[in-house]
C-alpha cells in the first residue's frame, strides 16, 4: 500500500466535515442549464459530422472526419459518464434512457456493462482485488500481479510501459466488444434493449462506411476513427489513478482516504477541463460523484485546503507529468517479469 500506511485518520468522520463545507458552498446543486447547453453542443457537432461525412462522399478527406468523430465519440462518452452519475437527471428512468442513447446507440459502448464496472471502481479505486480497472489482464499494475502473471500479460509486461499507448489504439474496439460480451452477464439489466441498440449502432456504422466509401477508404476510416478514439479515452481516464498507490486484499481505509490517496488530479485551464470532461478534477469527482462538472473546480479549493488541515496528501500534477509518472510506474512494476 506504499505511502498510504503513514496517514492516520482523525477521530470522527473527516469526510462528514468536508461534505458539510462543500454543501454549504452550494456545490452539490443541479446545473440543468449547463447540461442543456452541453448536450445541445455535443449533439449538434455530432450531427454536423454526419452531414460532413455524407457530403464529402468517397474522398480521402474523410480521414479528417474520422479524426473528428474520434473526438466526438470521446465527448459523448464523457457526457454519458456525467449522465450515469446522475449529475444531469435526478431519477433513474431518464438517466437510463439517455445513457442508452449516448452509450449504446451513439458510440456503441454498453451502458449497463460500463455502469457495473465503473460503480465497482468508484467503491474501491485502485484496490487490486475489487477495482476492475486494476485487475491484471493484458497489463499488470503491481509487482505482485507481475510475479503471478502468465501468458500474454507476462509477455507484454516486460515492456508494458513502451506498449501502453500503442495498446490504447485497440481500446475503442475493446469497448465495443465488452459491451456485447456483457449481454451474457445476468448482472446487466435490460439486456434485450442494450443488445438491440448496440447492434443498431454497429449496423448503421458499417453500412454508412461501406455504402458511402470504397472498401479501402472505409477500412482506413474505421482504423483511424477507432484507434484515435481509444487513444483519447485512455489518455483521459488513465491519469486519475494509474501510478498511484494500490490497495491489497485486507487493507482498509476510510472513505475519504480511500478516494484521495489513490487518486491524482491534473492541473490545467479551460482546454484541459474541456478535453478531459472535468475528470482532471478526479479527486473531487471521486469524493462527490453526483457533483455537476462545472462545480468541481470550485470544490477543489475546499478539498485541497481541508486535506492540508488534516495532513492528508493531495496529489496534483500537470498532464504530461501524470503520463510520465504512469509510464514509470508501469515500467517499475514489470521488474519481476524482466528479472526472469
Amino acid at each position: 500500500m506504499s505511502n498510504v500506511q503513514s496517514v492516520r485518520p482523525q477521530t470522527g468522520s473527516d469526510y462528514a466535515r468536508l461534505l458539510k463545507r462543500v454543501t454549504a458552498a452550494g456545490l452539490l446543486g443541479r446545473r440543468p442549464g449547463y447540461y442543456a447547453r452541453r448536450i445541445a453542443l455535443v449533439a449538434g457537432l455530432y450531427l454536423a459530422g454526419l452531414a460532413a461525412f455524407f457530403a464529402l462522399g468517397d474522398s480521402w478527406w474523410q480521414v479528417l472526419v474520422a479524426a473528428f468523430f474520434a473526438i466526438m465519440f470521446a465527448q459523448v462518452a464523457l457526457l454519458g459518464h456525467d449522465i450515469a452519475h446522475r449529475q444531469v437527471f435526478r431519477t433513474m428512468r431518464p438517466t437510463r434512457i439517455s445513457g442508452w442513447i449516448a452509450g449504446n446507440l451513439m458510440i456503441g459502448m454498453g451502458y449497463g456493462w460500463w455502469m457495473d464496472k465503473h460503480t465497482r471502481h468508484h467503491a474501491n479505486p485502485n484496490h487490486e482485488e475489487l477495482d476492475p480497472d486494476v485487475a491484471p489482464d493484458i497489463l499488470v499494475w503491481s509487482t505482485d500481479q507481475a510475479r503471478a502473471s502468465s501468458g500474454l500479460s507476462r509477455f507484454i509486461g516486460r515492456r508494458q510501459a513502451a506498449l501502453f499507448y500503442p495498446l490504447l489504439l485497440l481500446e475503442g474496439l475493446n469497448l465495443h466488444v465488452s459491451g456485447f460480451r456483457s449481454l451474457r452477464n445476468p448482472a446487466v439489466k435490460h439486456r434485450p434493449v442494450e443488445g438491440t441498440l448496440l447492434a443498431a449502432h454497429v449496423i448503421a456504422y458499417l453500412a454508412a462506411l461501406f455504402l458511402v466509401l470504397s472498401p479501402g477508404k472505409a477500412l482506413v476510416f474505421l482504423v483511424v476513427h477507432q484507434g484515435l478514439w481509444g487513444l483519447y479515452m485512455g489518455s483521459v481516464f488513465a491519469p486519475g489513478h494509474k501510478g498511484m498507490p494500490t490497495l491489497k486484499p485486507g487493507e482498509e481505509l476510510d472513505y475519504l482516504r480511500r478516494q484521495v490517496l489513490t487518486t491524482r488530479g491534473v492541473r490545467g485551464g479551460w482546454f484541459i477541463d474541456t478535453a478531459m470532461g472535468g475528470l482532471n478534477y478526479q479527486i473531487e469527482h471521486h469524493l462527490f460523484p453526483n457533483m455537476p462538472t462545472p462545480h468541481l473546480g470550485k470544490a477543489q479549493v475546499i478539498v485541497r485546503e481541508y486535506c492540508a488541515e488534516i495532513g492528508l496528501p493531495y496529489c496534483e500534477t500537470g498532464l504530461l507529468e501524470s503520463y510520465r509518472l504512469m509510464l514509470r510506474h508501469l515500467h517499475t512494476v514489470g521488474a519481476p517479469i524482466r528479472a526472469v
